[in-house]
Formats: C-alpha cells, sequence, structure tokens
C-alpha cells in the first residue's frame, strides 16, 4: 500500500478486527498523489 511497516499493526489501540478494517478502508497513498494531481492539472 506504500504504508511503512507497522502503520497500522504496530498499535495497541486497535484489535485486529480494527486493523482489517482500517487497511480494507483506506485510500493507497500512490493513489491519491495521482487523484490530487491530475485534479490540480
Amino acid at each position: 500500500m506504500g504504508l511503512p511497516t507497522g502503520w497500522v499493526t504496530d498499535t495497541d489501540q486497535l484489535t485486529q478486527n480494527q486493523q482489517i478494517t482500517a487497511l480494507g478502508n483506506g485510500v493507497l497513498p500512490l493513489h491519491a498523489v495521482s487523484a490530487l494531481s491530475l485534479l490540480d492539472a
């Protein structure tokens, strides 16, 4: 996904189900950059 290792999984504040949900609902950072650059053009 282009995220640093442990971005979601190295926390004690989220359960495993919450981690999976966060990753599943996340926008890929590289896709977000691409979309924003297209909108700016």
